[in-house]
C-alpha cells in the first residue's frame, strides 16, 4: 500500500487547490475556505491517502463517456481514499451543492461504480440511491447501467444487472435506487446511501429511514448531491447552515466534507464571469454556458417567471417571488431575542378556520419599534390533512410550539382558556379575528371576559379582506426592516412561507394559501388578524417610562 506523507498532498488534491487559488476562473468564498480546511487537516492530523486504492478506482474512468473534472477528482479522493487511521475514513460524508448542469449525477454514478467494484475490499457493500421521485432516483443508477451495457463484453464477467439492481458477482455488492415511501425501506444493510436532489425533502422522516442501515458494514458513507430549491427551513437549509459553520471554523466537521458552490451575492448574476462560482464545471462546458446565456436573457426579462435560474443555476434561492409574502431572508430575520414583556400591552390574533384542523392564537406586542409575536397552536389529531403534511409537527410539539388535541375537534374553550392564562401576565386589549369565524368562538370568549354581545364591540375586531389590504403595506415594510420578531420559531416560519399574496383591485393584496391541504397558514393569519385589530394605536412598551404593570383580565 502506497501512502502519501500527511505533509504533502497528492496531485489529485493539490491540483484542485492550486486551480482554486490561481484566479483562472472565479470561485466562491466557500471554495477558498474548503481549501484552507483541507490543508489545515493534512498539516495538523496524521492523514494519508491510499494511492494504490485511488489509482485502481480512477482506472475505471475508462468505462465512462466523460472525464472526471478536477473538482470531482478532488472530492472523490478526499471522500473515498483519505484516512485518519488504516481503514478509518477521514471524510465518510460528502455534501455537494453545485448549480444545475455541473454533472453531479455523473459524479455519483462513477463513485458508486467504484465502490461496488472489486477494488473496494468490503464485501456486500450495498448502495442505495435515494430521491423523492423514481425518475430522479434512477438517473445515476441508469448512468451505471448504460456503462455496463456499453462495455458488456468486458464487464459481464464482473457484474450482472437489470433495471432494478446491479450486482458485483464476486463481492455481491449491489446498487439500487429508492424513492420516498419510507414505510417500506427500513432494515437495510447498506454500505453507502446517496441522497440526490436533497432540496426536495421537507423533513427527515425518509432520510432517517434510509440511513438506519448504515453502520452494519465497514466504512459507511453518505453522499448528498443537490442544487438549491424552493423548500425552506428543511433539511437542505439546515445542512447548508451546518456546512457554513464548518467552513468558517465555528464547529467541528465530524467527518463531513462540505463542497458548496454558489454566487457570493445576488448581484453577481449580471456578470457571466461570476457564474463559475456556482458551477465548477462551467469553465469546461461551452454548450452549458451558451444555454445559461439564453436562460439569463429570459431571467432578465422576467425574473419572477424565471426564478429557477437564480435558485438552481446560481444556488441563490428566490422562491415564488410573484406570490410570496416576503423573502426567506426576511422570514429568517424574525429569529431575534424576545425581551421580557411581562405586564406589557398587547393585541390578540386568532385563526380558527376549522374545529377539526389547526387553531392558532397569539399576542402582538410593540417594544422599541419592533413587533413581537408570542403564539401557540393546537392541532386536532383527527384532522384529515395530517397525512399530507410533511412538516415535523411532532418535533415542534416537543419544542412546546404546538399541542396535539385528542378527540373529534378542538373545543373553543381551549384557545379561550390559553388567553385567560396569558391575561395573568400581560395586558390583553383588542382581539382580532376573521369575521366568518366569530360565531365559533363567541361563547367561549365571553366566558373569559371578552365583550361579545355585539360584533365589533369594545375589545373585539372582526377583520375582513379590506382590513388585510390596508395592513399589507405595513406588514411588508416591517418585514423588510426586520422589525417583526417571533424568536426561533420554525412553526411560524413554516406558516409564513406557506402564505401567498392574492392580488386585488388597485394594486392591493390580501393573503391566501399556496396549497390548501398540506401547507397550513393559521399562525400567520392569526398574526395578520392581530395587526388588523384597530382602536388606539398599540403602545410601544419599550418607550413608556412610568408603565402601569397592572394586569387586566376578562
Amino acid at each position: 500500500m502506497m501512502m502519501t506523507s500527511y505533509k504533502k498532498l497528492v496531485p489529485e488534491i493539490q491540483n484542485y487547490i492550486d486551480l482554486v487559488r490561481s484566479g483562472e476562473f472565479e470561485v466562491c468564498k466557500e471554495q477558498l475556505l474548503l481549501c484552507d480546511i483541507v490543508e489545515k487537516c493534512f498539516n495538523e492530523e496524521n492523514l494519508f491517502v491510499d494511492e494504490t486504492q485511488l489509482n485502481k478506482y480512477l482506472s475505471l474512468e475508462k468505462y465512462f463517456p466523460f472525464k472526471l473534472l478536477p473538482w470531482e477528482v478532488f472530492c472523490f479522493t478526499l471522500h473515498n481514499c483519505t484516512y485518519s487511521k488504516p481503514g478509518i475514513l477521514r471524510w465518510p460524508d460528502l455534501f455537494i451543492l453545485v448549480g444545475r448542469g455541473a454533472g453531479k449525477n455523473g459524479y455519483l454514478a462513477f463513485e458508486d461504480f467504484c465502490l461496488i467494484s472489486e477494488y473496494n475490499p468490503v464485501k456486500k457493500y450495498h448502495i442505495d440511491i435515494c430521491a423523492n421521485n423514481e425518475d430522479q432516483a434512477m438517473t445515476s443508477f441508469m448512468d451505471v447501467y448504460d456503462v455496463l451495457e456499453e462495455n458488456k463484453k468486458k464487464l459481464e464477467k464482473h457484474f450482472e444487472w437489470n433495471k432494478e439492481v446491479i450486482t458485483n458477482k464476486k463481492t455481491k455488492s449491489q446498487l439500487r435506487f429508492r424513492t420516498s415511501n419510507a414505510k417500506t425501506k427500513d432494515g437495510g444493510r447498506q454500505g453507502k446511501v446517496d441522497f440526490d436532489e436533497y432540496h426536495q425533502y421537507e423533513n427527515y422522516d425518509t432520510i432517517n429511514v434510509f440511513k438506519t442501515g448504515l453502520g452494519k458494514k465497514k466504512n459507511p458513507r453518505t453522499t448528498i448531491t443537490t442544487t438549491n430549491g424552493d423548500v425552506r427551513d428543511g433539511p437542505l437549509d439546515k445542512l447548508i447552515s451546518r456546512g457554513e459553520q464548518i467552513l468558517n471554523g465555528v464547529i467541528n466537521d465530524n467527518g463531513l466534507l462540505v463542497f458548496i458552490c454558489k454566487l457570493d451575492s445576488e448581484d453577481e448574476v449580471h456578470d457571466p464571469k461570476m457564474w463559475n462560482k456556482a458551477n465548477p464545471s462551467l469553465y469546461y462546458f461551452d454548450e452549458l454556458r451558451r444555454q445559461m446565456e439564453k436562460e439569463y436573457i429570459d431571467y432578465k426579462d422576467d425574473p419572477v417567471g424565471n426564478s429557477a435560474f437564480m435558485t438552481k443555476r446560481m444556488n441563490i434561492p428566490k422562491g415564488k417571488v410573484d406570490r410570496e409574502v416576503t423573502s426567506w431572508e426576511n422570514i429568517l430575520a424574525t429569529n431575534q431575542h424576545i425581551p421580557d414583556l411581562t405586564g406589557a400591552t398587547c393585541r390578540i390574533g386568532i385563526d380558527y378556520a376549522k374545529t377539526t384542523d389547526f387553531v392558532c392564537v397569539g399576542l402582538l406586542f410593540k417594544f422599541k419599534g419592533k413587533y413581537y409575536w408570542v403564539s401557540h397552536t393546537w392541532v386536532c389529531k383527527k384532522s384529515k390533512d395530517l397525512g399530507r403534511i410533511k412538516a415535523p409537527l411532532k418535533e415542534w410539539g416537543e419544542l412546546g410550539l404546538l399541542t396535539f388535541v385528542d378527540g373529534p375537534e378542538i373545543p373553543p374553550e381551549t384557545p379561550a382558556l390559553w388567553l385567560a392564562k396569558q391575561a395573568q401576565k400581560y395586558n390583553l386589549t383588542i382581539l382580532g379575528m376573521d369575521n366568518y369565524r366569530y360565531t365559533l368562538l363567541a361563547k367561549a370568549l365571553r366566558e373569559v371576559g371578552f365583550d361579545t354581545d355585539k360584533q365589533g364591540a369594545n375589545n373585539i375586531k372582526l377583520t375582513r379582506p379590506s382590513d388585510q389590504m390596508k395592513i399589507y403595506p405595513i406588514i411588508n415594510s416591517e418585514f423588510t426592516n426586520h422589525n417583526i420578531v417571533w424568536g426561533d420559531n420554525p412553526l411560524m416560519r413554516w406558516y409564513t412561507n406557506n402564505t401567498c399574496l392574492k392580488p386585488e383591485k388597485y394594486d392591493n393584496y390580501t393573503f391566501g394559501k399556496i396549497e390548501p391541504k398540506s401547507r397550513k397558514t393559521d399562525g400567520f393569519m392569526a398574526f395578520v388578524a392581530a395587526m388588523c385589530a384597530d382602536g388606539i394605536e398599540l403602545p410601544d412598551s419599550g418607550e413608556i417610562v412610568d408603565f402601569d404593570f397592572g394586569v387586566y383580565t376578562y
